[in-house]
C-alpha cells in the first residue's frame, strides 16, 4: 500500500476523506466536503474540499476556509473543523417577506430540498463543528458562499455546547428541511445523543437562541452513548429516516436505520423499538444497513458510516466513509446507492458506486431486471446479523425457481418473499461487480426479524 504524503492531499484521490457529504453544482460536478482529517491528525484546518464528475474518482480542490473560524476556536480550542454539511437553499427577494420556516433548498443539497416560486437565488450554507477528541466543549458554525468552492463567508455560531453540562455534543451537523417548508438542524454525537433544533429558514441560524432542541436518539452509557453521524431524509410515501452511526469509529462503526413521521421523532426500528430506547439490550435497537464486511476474494471493508444521502435527480446515493481492513488507519470516501424496499426502509448496495460502468436507466435510477427469474442462480451474500465487533465475511446461496413461487413482485425491482414464518423486503437492481469487474444483478433488503442482506449474483 502506497502511504500518502499529508503534506501533498494532491493524491489523495478518495484517501482520506473522513464523514463527508457530498454536492452536486448546476454544471454537473460534485463537490465532496470532508474532515480535516490524516490518519487522525489535520495537516492543516479548513474543511477538505474534493470535486468529481462521476463520484468514483475524486481531485483535491483545496480548503473551504482559511482555519478554524475564530468564534469557533475560541470556544471549543479546535485546532481542525469536523464532520461539515452542505446544502443549496433559496434566497428570498427582501420583500417578499421571507422568515422562518420559508421556502426549502434546491437540487444540489443532500437531503433533496426543493426551491420555492418566490426564489431569487440561492446560496450554500455549511455547518462545520469545532471541538476536541472525547469532549463535549463544542461548537456548530454556519458559513455561506454562491459557489461550492467559494468564498465561504462566516455567519457565526448555531448551536454550542460545554463538556461540564448535561446535554447533547453540538458536532455532526445535518441541515434538513421537511415537506412544511420548515428548517431543521440534526446534530449530536455520544454524550447526550442525537438532537433536532429548528432553524430559522432565512439566516440558517437558531430559531431560539440557547435552543438545544429535541432529542430523537440515544444511547445507554454502558456502551459510551455510542451514535453519532446522523442524517435524516424523506421517505416515499411521507415520513423520514434517521441514519445513524453506533460504536467505535476505529473498529465497529456501522449504520442503522429508523423510521418516523416526523423530523423530530419518536423514530422507530423495523421491530418497533424506539431510538431513544435505552433499556432494551443496545444491540438490538436500530435497523442495521451496513457494517464492516468482505465479499469472497474482494477487499475488507471496515468500519462504515458516517454518511450523507445524495440526491441526484432519480438517484439517491449513501455518501460515506470506511477503513480499509489491511490497514485501518487508512480511511477513504465509499458511495453506495440507496434504495427503498416496498415497505418503505432504506438499505444500500452491496457494491460501491463505480462512476460510469453503472447501468443507469435514461433520466437516472437503476436498471432492474424485467422478471425476477433473472435472479435464480449462485450469490455471493452478507448478512448483517446484529453482530457489530468484527467483519461478516460472505456466504454463498443458491436461488431457485421454487424459491421465486413465494416472490410478490411490486415494480421498480421491489419484491417480498414469505414462505412460513419467514419473509425478507428486497430490492434488485444492476451494479458494478468491483470484485470480478462486471456488471451483476444485486438484491439488498431486510427479512422479517431485521437482519439486513446484501448480495451479488455470481457468473453461472
Amino acid at each position: 500500500m502506497t502511504i500518502l504524503d499529508p503534506a501533498d492531499p494532491s493524491g489523495w484521490g478518495p484517501r482520506h476523506a473522513h464523514d463527508p457529504t457530498a454536492v452536486r453544482d448546476d454544471d454537473g460536478v460534485y463537490y465532496l466536503f470532508s474532515t480535516d482529517a490524516y490518519a487522525g491528525g489535520p495537516p492543516r484546518a479548513g474543511v477538505q474540499v474534493r470535486r468529481s464528475t462521476d463520484l468514483a474518482t475524486w481531485e483535491f480542490a483545496g480548503y473551504a476556509l482559511e482555519g478554524v473560524p475564530a468564534d469557533g476556536a475560541a470556544w471549543s480550542g479546535a485546532s481542525g473543523l469536523w464532520a461539515p454539511d452542505v446544502v443549496r437553499v433559496p434566497v428570498a427577494a427582501p420583500d417578499d417577506g421571507a422568515g422562518s420556516g420559508s421556502g426549502s433548498g434546491g437540487d444540489g443539497g443532500g437531503d433533496g430540498v426543493r426551491a420555492t416560486a418566490a426564489t431569487t437565488t440561492t446560496e450554500w450554507r455549511m455547518y462545520w463543528s469545532a471541538s476536541t477528541f472525547g469532549s463535549r466543549t463544542s461548537a456548530i458554525g454556519l458559513a455561506v458562499a454562491a459557489h461550492p468552492l467559494g468564498p465561504w463567508e462566516d455567519r457565526g455560531l448555531v448551536v454550542t455546547s460545554r463538556h461540564e453540562t448535561p446535554g447533547p455534543n453540538a458536532i455532526d451537523a445535518n441541515a434538513v428541511v421537511d415537506d412544511d417548508g420548515n428548517h431543521w438542524l440534526v446534530y449530536g454525537s455520544f454524550f447526550g445523543g442525537i438532537h433536532v433544533l429548528a432553524l430559522d429558514a432565512r439566516t440558517g441560524l437558531a430559531a431560539r437562541p440557547g435552543d438545544v432542541g429535541t432529542c430523537v436518539s440515544r444511547r445507554p452509557t454502558s456502551v459510551e452513548g455510542a451514535v453519532e453521524g446522523a442524517f435524516v431524509v424523506p421517505r416515499p410515501g411521507g415520513g423520514h429516516a434517521l441514519l445513524v452511526s453506533y460504536d467505535s469509529l476505529f473498529s465497529t462503526y456501522h449504520v442503522r436505520a429508523a423510521v418516523g413521521e416526523h423530523v423530530t421523532g419518536p423514530f422507530h426500528d423495523l421491530l418497533g423499538h424506539e431510538l431513544t430506547d435505552t433499556e432494551t439490550d443496545p444491540a438490538l435497537v436500530g435497523t442495521t444497513v451496513l457494517a464492516s464486511h468482505r465479499f469472497a476474494g474482494g477487499r475488507t471493508w471496515l468500519a462504515p458510516g458516517h454518511g450523507a444521502v445524495l440526491t441526484d435527480g432519480a438517484d439517491q446515493l449513501y455518501v460515506h466513509h470506511v477503513r480499509d481492513g489491511d490497514d485501518p488507519t487508512q480511511h477513504e470516501v465509499q458511495v453506495r446507492r440507496l434504495v427503498w424496499t416496498h415497505g418503505r426502509w432504506p438499505v444500500v448496495s452491496p457494491q460501491p458506486w463505480a462512476g460510469i460502468r453503472e447501468e443507469r436507466v435514461p433520466g437516472g435510477g437503476p436498471v432492474v431486471p424485467d422478471r425476477l427469474d433473472a435472479l435464480v442462480g449462485r450469490w455471493d451474500v452478507v448478512t448483517f446479523d446484529g453482530a457489530t465487533t468484527g467483519v461478516t465475511a460472505s456466504r454463498e446461496v443458491t436461488v431457485t425457481a421454487a424459491d421465486l413461487a413465494h416472490v410478490r413482485e411490486h415494480g421498480e425491482g421491489r419484491f417480498t418473499w414469505t414462505r412460513g414464518p419467514d419473509s425478507f423486503d428486497g430490492v434488485a437492481f444492476s451494479s458494478w461487480d468491483a470484485v470480478r469487474e462486471r456488471t451483476a444483478w444485486s438484491v439488498t433488503g431486510l427479512d422479517g426479524r431485521g437482519r439486513a442482506s446484501l448480495g451479488t449474483r455470481l457468473p453461472d
